[in-house]
This record gives structure tokens, C-alpha cells and sequence, in this order.
């Protein structure tokens, strides 16, 4: 069992003795409603409370005046630095740094697990990229495999039970015209000229004939077919599987791996569409009209109802992806969340309905927007392709930029913010590159700590944290106490890029204590209490940063 940290100890600490204050007031409020919040701005404390304003109508006073009596009435708390009434009653909490500083040597203690959180025992299944096999990755798939790969990472260190999955449309007619492609370019190889026009919805792209080539090298008897359309969907499987390979190739370099690649095709073969439809049936869910069977979607919240079988008995797009979510359900997960593209906005309210209609808890479904990613060079929009197409792929952005900072940039916004990805900032070596300062700071502390093993090996000095008065040192141990209570809510809201501003912040912290203070010239108690504070911060920054696949050098 993972202890609480001392950020959240501090923070129960003082709902219980605000409860305790209120009692004094004759002001009864359930201990679980009392809010004490980390402040919105800085300069507010550590935490803040607005229990005032929630007491102000049962005690008719104001919310300053109750605050003020609030304050005044706190049982003894020595982990409290001070406490402040500010504004129309909110009440402002200072934590006491030395109190905290015991989080500084349990992080140097338990350097592989400090930030963690005691297990939620809720199971989780990410679902993200999840890009058709009918061509390489591309920029935008990039940002989806860093977003989702780093929410699991944070969500695993919260106590989540995470496992993560990638959905391969390997079905249906998309699989069908990637085979179409393929007999061209094979025939191109024969000497045959390309059709004019291109055929409509055949991928065109360069990468087909680079399988094309493959094709050739492994298939000594494709020259003999005269490669008709009933070779298209055989040659379709095999370009398919053949960029899923790729594919997860490419994200293994990026960092990411998945626990499960879950076929389409093998969902279909196992009749799993056709089960939906008959227990939707079966729930008297559907109905006929104008040919079709529909589902019911506006009886539980969604704008309108919605075909599931097309007059012709095939199915509508939605079916399969249904049968695929009642799976992960039916699997024992307590939570999905699903990583999208920018067009499928309203994908959430179709698929929590029809999760519903099948007796699930749409709650439980979560679907998150991944914006799109511009490149610029100079300020100004590039295109990299070597392939002569119209995107660029992961391969080539990698090929470009260090695995390290396209992460980072990546995971720092908002996923359904679109980006702006400055490839000039990423590739400088210098400060300005936000990542390349995270990693400095690692750096840094990695050469104090070594000349410090040189210099003092003997030293024996006891870590004495009342010596760290210094407003950087302070800073320093408040940065490192809250890194469990930074991931606890990045994980809570969905949001890994609340990483990113907790390791620059701590950076920052980091680099100016550096500039204004010695380490190892001071008296060795000194000495000895600076030496604890950075070998804390490094583990800070060290958990921090994988959980979002970034790396820290010991020298740069």
C-alpha cells in the first residue's frame, strides 16, 4: 500500500479542522462537503476553502466575518505556515515547509514509485490511434499515440488498472480498394501504364508502391495473375497486415506499446455485430420504417434515432463499433475511454446511447477529441514528405525531431486544442525548447550529485531540513511534495498536460536556485540539506517525465 502523501495528508488535515472550526459555529456540514482546493491563482495559498459563503445563509453574517471566525477558531495544526482570509471569505492555507520536507527523503527513498497513488482497483481500457492499416501513420496519429500513451502512464501511477488498445479496421471495402492500389502498382511494375483517371477512393500514395516492390520480392508468381478484382481483397489482407507491422514498428520507436491489437475482421468472424442487433432486438430497441431497422437513440438522450440495418440486411458503420464496445464491457472493464478525431464529435452521444440500449452504463464510456497538428518552420507552414504525398508520417517527423521533444510537445496542450508544431523550437539545443530545459535541470543535478559522491564520499552529515529557509528551497520541497497530487488530478481530469506545466514550474524553481545558491562549497549541514532537496527534485522530475515517455539524461 502506497502512503499518502503529504500534500493530500495536509489538505484532509485541514477539512477536518475546518469541519471542527463550523462545529464551534454551530454550523453543522457533512466533513465530505467541505471543499479545500489547490487556488486558481498564485500568491493564495496552498489551499483554499469557500466554506464561508456555503455557512453565510444558515448563520446570516457575512462570509468575511464567518471566515475571520473560522480562521480564528482552527484547532492547532502545526503543519499550517500561516492562515489568511482573503477576498469576500475565502480562507487561504500556507503549508509549513519543514512539515513537507519529509516528502523530500520519501522520494529519495522510494525513487521508482514516489507520485503514486494507492491502487483505485477500477479497470481502464485507453483506446487510441487505432489508424486504418491502409497507410503509414501520419503527425496527427503521433499526437494520439503521445496523448494516450502519457494519460495511461498517469493513470496507471493514480491507481488505475490501465491497459491500452489499439483498434485495427482491418474489414470492409476500405481493406478492399488498399488491394485495388496494390494491383496497379503491381502492374506498373509490369510496364503497364497507370489508369487515367486514378480510380475513385484507391489510395494513390507512394507508399503502395513501395509494397507493390515487396509484394514482388516475396510473391515470385504474382507476375502470371493478371491481377483482376477478384485478387483485391487477398492483396488488400496483405498490404494490411503488412502496414500494421509498420505501424506498430513506428510506435515502438515512439514509446508506445499496446496491450492488444483488436481485429475488425475477427470481430465480424466471430458474429459479435450480428449479436448486438439481436439483443438490441431483443430489449425492443429497434423498429422498422422506410425499409430499415432503426435504434431507438432519442429515448435515451441523443438528438435522433439511427439505422443499424440498411434495407439490403448490411449493416451501418455504427453496429460493428457498438459490438466492439459491448466487448470491452463484456471484458470487465469499469472504464473506456476512447481517443477520436476532430470528425467524430458527435460519435459520444450515438455510442453512449446505443451502450445503454444494450444495458450498459453510458456514464462509463469516455471519448476524447485529438485536434489536428500544423507544422510550421520560420512561422510559417512546411511540408516534409519525402513520399511526394500529401501528409507527413510519424517516421518522417521522427526522422526530423528527437523522440523526446515531439512527445512533449505533443502531450503540453490540450488534445482538443488544434496545434501549431514549431519544428525550429523542437530542434534547438537551448533553453527556449521547453523540454531540452526539463532535462537540463536533470542534467544538472545528476553532475552536482556525481562531484558530490567524489568530493564527500565520507560524509555523514544528517539531513537537517530546518536549514532549507531560502524561498527557492521552499519552493523546491512544495514542487516535490505535490507531485502526487499533481498526477492524482491530471488523472482525475484527463489531462497529462498538467505534467508539462508541473516539471517547467519546477525547472524554473530548479535553474534559479542554481543561479543564487551554493551547493557544494557550503558547511557541510548545509551542504548535506541542499544535496537531499536536489536528489528529491531529480526524482520529481524523473517520475514526472515518464509518465510522459520523456527521458533524462545524465549529461546533455
Amino acid at each position: 500500500m502506497i502512503a499518502e502523501s503529504r500534500w493530500a495528508e495536509g489538505q484532509r488535515k485541514i477539512q477536518l479542522a475546518l469541519w471542527e472550526a463550523a462545529e464551534r459555529l454551530l454550523a453543522s456540514v457533512p466533513l465530505e462537503q467541505i471543499e479545500v482546493m489547490a487556488p486558481t491563482e498564485e500568491g493564495h495559498g496552498d489551499f483554499t476553502s469557500n466554506l464561508a459563503f456555503r455557512l453565510a445563509k444558515a448563520l446570516s453574517k457575512a462570509p468575511v466575518k464567518i471566515a475571520a471566525e473560522l480562521a480564528s477558531g482552527l484547532p492547532s495544526l502545526g503543519l499550517l505556515e500561516r492562515v489568511e482570509v482573503a477576498g469576500a471569505g475565502f480562507i487561504n492555507f500556507w503549508l509549513n515547509s519543514t512539515w513537507l520536507s519529509d516528502t523530500v527523503s520519501e522520494a529519495v527513498r522510494h525513487p521508482d514509485s514516489f507520485g503514486e497513488s494507492a491502487s483505485r482497483q477500477e479497470r481502464v481500457l485507453i483506446e487510441f490511434v487505432s489508424a486504418n492499416p491502409t497507410g503509414p501513420l501520419v503527425v496527427v496519429n503521433g499526437r494520439a499515440a503521445a496523448w494516450g500513451d502519457s494519460l495511461a502512464r498517469v493513470m496507471s501511477a493514480a491507481g488505475y488498472d490501465v491497459d491500452r488498445e489499439f483498434y485495427v479496421n482491418d474489414a470492409g471495402m476500405q481493406v478492399v480498394k488498399l488491394g485495388h492500389a496494390l494491383a496497379i502498382r503491381l502492374e506498373e511494375l509490369k510496364g503497364a501504364p497507370l489508369p487515367e483517371p486514378w480510380p475513385e477512393g484507391v489510395y494513390p500514395g507512394e507508399y503502395v508502391r513501395a509494397l507493390a516492390q515487396d509484394y514482388a520480392e516475396r510473391h515470385g508468381t504474382w507476375k502470371s495473375l493478371g491481377l483482376h478484382a477478384q485478387h483485391w481483397p487477398d492483396l488488400g489482407r496483405w498490404a494490411a497486415e503488412r502496414l500494421r507491422a509498420q505501424q506498430e514498428a513506428e510506435l515502438l520507436r515512439f514509446g508506445v506499446t499496446f496491450d492488444r491489437w483488436y481485429s475488425e475482421k475477427r470481430l465480424r468472424q466471430e458474429g459479435k455485430p450480428e449479436a448486438v442487433v439481436a439483443k438490441l432486438d431483443e430489449r425492443n430497441q429497434l423498429y422498422q420504417a422506410e425499409g430499415a431497422r432503426w435504434f431507438r437513440s432519442t429515448a435515451f438522450g441523443d438528438q435522433k434515432d439511427y439505422v443499424v440495418v440498411k434495407s439490403d440486411g448490411g449493416f451501418t458503420y455504427i453496429v460493428p463499433d457498438a459490438a466492439y464496445h459491448a466487448d470491452k464491457f463484456a471484458r470487465g472493464y469499469d472504464l473506456l475511454i476512447d481517443l477520436l478525431g476532430p470528425d467524430h464529435h458527435g460519435h459520444l452521444s450515438r455510442m453512449r446511447a446505443i451502450m445503454a440500449g444494450l444495458g450498459y452504463s453510458p456514464e462509463k464510456l469516455e471519448m476524447l477529441i485529438i485536434q489536428m497538428v500544423r507544422l510550421l518552420r520560420g512561422g510559417q507552414p512546411v511540408k516534409m514528405s519525402k513520399r511526394g504525398g500529401a501528409f507527413v508520417t510519424l517516421a518522417e517527423l521522427m526522422d526530423e525531431v528527437e523522440v523526446d521533444a515531439a512527445r512533449w510537445f505533443f502531450v503540453e496542450r490540450s488534445s482538443d486544442t488544434p496545434m501549431d508544431f514549431d519544428l525550429d523550437l523542437a530542434e534547438m539545443k537551448t533553453q527556449d525548447n521547453p523540454v531540452y530545459y526539463v532535462q537540463y535541470a536533470g542534467a544538472r543535478i545528476h553532475s552536482i550529485l556525481a562531484a558530490y559522491a567524489s568530493q564527500f564520499a565520507d560524509d555523514q552529515q544528517a539531513f537537517d531540513p530546518s536549514l532549507l529557509v531560502a524561498p527557492l528551497e521552499q519552493a523546491l520541497i512544495r514542487d516535490v511534495a505535490k507531485l502526487p497530487v499533481v498526477v492524482a488530478r491530471a488523472a482525475q481530469q484527463r489531462a497529462p498536460q498538467a505534467m508539462c506545466r508541473y516539471l517547467t514550474e519546477m525547472a524554473s524553481h530548479f535553474h534559479a536556485f542554481y543561479r543564487q545558491h551554493r551547493i557544494l562549497e557550503e558547511a557541510p549541514d548545509l551542504r548535506r540539506a541542499r544535496i537531499e532537496l536536489i536528489r528529491g527534485v531529480l526524482v520529481a522530475i524523473q517520475r514526472a517525465t515518464a509518465m510522459i515517455g520523456v527521458s533524462v539524461p545524465q549529461r546533455m
